[in-house]
């Protein structure tokens, strides 16, 4: 079992009431919908959780069958969507091809491997079906990685994949010419014990795995107090880089063979 499928679990009950920035950025990869000509008869909103880029969905694609995936139970047991499936990512329990449009808002970061993860969405795609999807790169939350380097070198925040990396490993998996875009959105806090309980709100482990032993309470102030130098104008600043992408399942054989080769 996943080690952050837990930690998702536990959160789902208030996850919505910590979410501003996900459903924000779950606004804006809707609204890419307005300039991508699409037609989707089923529809998979791939790491679904609680629905906050489903019911998007359902205004923008009102007649699309829509199918929510997500590896956490209690997470689609928020989600009011109607047909709802537990399951991996890299395990998807659909057909080869029977898919048109998969949609994924913030959940690619989470996923070990993004080759498999890649591969299985190409596998059920149709010919000429889309992926679009946003995750975060690696600038996101700089500077509370940066505090904790003063502390120690241990890993208090997870490595985040470069938006380049990303659309290379799309093409790699058999994806038509991805089309990758990044913005950089902030949020202040008056303390970082507020950004932090923000992201346990979230079953946002910082780190995969981390040791309990890590969070002493003299390294958690050391890194309080590095994070200060930060403050600007009263607040501090809490920095997420958002990538979005989108691609296309080649529409016959003889231009998936030219793109593996």
């Amino acid at each position: 079992m996943s080690p952050i499928r837990p930690s998702f679990n536990k959160a789902a009950s208030q996850y919505n009431a910590h979410a501003f920035l996900q459903d924000e950025i779950a606004l804006r990869l809707s609204e890419k919908l307005n300039v991508i000509a699409i037609n989707p008869g089923v529809v998979i909103d791939l790491g679904a959780g609680t629905g906050l880029l489903s019911s998007k969905l359902s205004q923008k694609l009102p007649n699309a069958q829509l199918v929510c995936v997500d590896f956490a139970q209690q997470s689609l047991q928020s989600n009011p969507a109607q047909y709802k499936v537990c399951a991996d990512a890299h395990q998807l329990p659909f057909a080869d091809k029977s898919i048109d449009f998969i949609a994924s808002n913030l959940m690619m970061q989470w996923c070990p491997d993004l080759k498999i993860l890649f591969t299985e969405c190409h596998r059920v795609l149709k010919p000429g079906g889309l992926m679009l999807f946003s995750t975060f790169g690696p600038d996101t939350l700089k500077e509370l990685k940066r505090s904790w380097s003063v502390v120690d070198s241990e890993p208090h925040v997870n490595t985040f994949t470069d938006m380049h990396d990303i659309g290379d490993q799309m093409l790699q998996s058999g994806f038509n010419n991805p089309i990758m875009e990044m913005e950089t959105l902030t949020l202040t806090y008056e303390k970082v014990i507020d950004l932090m309980r923000d992201l346990k709100g979230i079953g946002a482990q910082t780190v995969r795995n981390r040791s309990k032993s890590l969070m002493g309470k003299t390294k958690f102030s050391k890194m309080i107090e590095m994070y200060e130098a930060y403050r600007k104008e009263g607040k501090l600043p809490a920095t997420y880089e958002v990538v979005y992408g989108h691609a296309w399942k080649s529409e016959n054989k003889l231009n998936q063979i030219a793109l593996e080769n």
